[in-house]
């Protein structure tokens, strides 16, 4: 069975909507700055996406307000966009990915070194700081009588609800499932990440701060918002009428079986990348774009490039990173790179890596888009791979 996409929704550095992050995106536009404030809790480097905080009085009522995380209210307009461009009010089922809700443990924590007591502790907070906070909020937002489920799977979540989702109406078990990832941008979610010295320290000029597949690359930016999907089977969109903007033809999976929980595989990534073809029923030369996970760490990037390189040497696939303006989604990223392809879909035209001043090694090899470039775009293969060997890979055609 068929599934395809009929609606997409977008809330991040890029701009709070798709037409903002479709001119963002074209243009090259970065929405990378610095948050002061993460010096003086003790961070080394003070980058991040810098994410809009929504105002959603008047949108929903205060006692739901009151058990929404930051995360989950970036999901509800990503969501709101979504199901609005798909003429839907209401999807069967939903599936996020979301891996963490820092802030609302850290609040919790502080609550109860204050006072010492749990009554003074609000009654929203148990909602925000559950990782299934995004999919609890807004399936009681939407009236979702389906799937309700959070995938937390690190930096691969996102891709991976959008894979399960597939899977889900591909079975025939939902007609339409709303899906993405979202990540809470605070400074509370991403210190363990500064204390490993992953992070970019180029803080001169924000903009150029994150630089996938460059030799100089320092680190990865921190950043987040959410994106969202609505799927359906294709029978079910061309019954109602809708308009069909693409189609999830392929999800490939795999761990990388071993190691560091932190390091990298090649072959990890490799199979990821050419299950999601065999599932699609295509081959390497049929691809015209690959969104890279590319963070910007020395040794992610490396291990990408060289899997690749094994894979598309030769073929015609256009490469490039949106991590460059974006940062590191983190769990959204697999869901936020799927919803920018399909924009680079419709409006045929290519996002730049930017940034890429000199190439290393295994990235000179690679045919990367270091401008924003004017070509139909009709397969994508877009890649995320995550903390713990977790990888994840998706087909989109048009």
């Amino acid at each position: 069975m068929k599934v395809v996409v009929t609606g997409i929704g977008i809330w991040s550095c890029l701009g709070t909507n798709i037409n903002e992050v479709t001119q963002s995106l074209k243009t090259g536009k970065s929405g990378i700055g610095i948050d002061i404030s993460r010096l003086d809790y003790g961070y080394h480097s003070p980058l991040t996406g810098i994410v809009e905080r929504p105002q959603l009085k008047g949108l929903i009522d205060r006692r739901m307000r009151a058990g929404m995380s930051e995360q989950a209210e970036y999901a509800y307009m990503a969501s709101r966009e979504a199901l609005a461009m798909a003429g839907l009010s209401s999807p069967d089922g939903i599936i996020f990915g979301n891996d963490t809700s820092a802030k609302a443990m850290v609040e919790a924590h502080e609550v109860m070194k204050t006072h010492c007591d749990s009554e003074f502790m609000g009654a929203g907070n148990i909602f925000q700081s559950m990782t299934s906070t995004v999919t609890m909020n807004l399936s009681n937002i939407f009236q979702v009588k389906g799937i309700n489920l959070t995938v937390s799977s690190a930096c691969a979540s996102g891709s991976h609800a959008i894979g399960i989702a597939a899977t889900l109406i591909r079975q025939g078990l939902q007609d339409v499932i709303l899906c993405g990832g979202a990540q809470e941008v605070n400074m509370y979610a991403m210190s363990s990440f500064d204390a490993l010295g992953v992070f970019s320290h180029q803080i001169e000029d924000p903009h150029k701060a994150s630089c996938p597949f460059d030799r100089d690359r320092q680190g990865l930016v921190p950043s987040g918002g959410a994106a969202a999907l609505v799927l359906e089977s294709y029978d079910h969109a061309t019954k109602r009428g809708a308009t069909i903007l693409a189609e999830v033809a392929g999800y490939g999976f795999s761990s990388n079986g071993g190691g560091k929980l932190s390091t990298p595989s090649c072959e990890g990534s490799l199979l990821a990348m050419q299950r999601a073809l065999d599932d699609a029923h295509i081959t390497a030369d049929q691809i015209d774009y690959v969104n890279a996970h590319a963070t910007g760490t020395p040794q992610g990037d490396l291990v990408e490039a060289q899997a690749l390189n094994q894979l598309f040497c030769g073929h015609k696939a256009w490469i490039s990173s949106t991590k460059s303006m974006t940062g590191h989604e983190c769990w959204m990223a697999g869901a936020s790179e799927a919803v920018y392809s399909i924009i680079m879909m419709q409006g045929g035209f290519i996002a730049p890596n930017i940034n890429l001043k000199n190439p290393d090694e295994e990235s000179a090899k690679m045919r990367i888009a270091t401008s924003t470039l004017e070509v139909p775009v009709d397969i994508v293969l877009s890649n995320s791979f995550g903390f713990g060997g977790t990888n994840s890979a998706l087909v989109l055609r048009r």
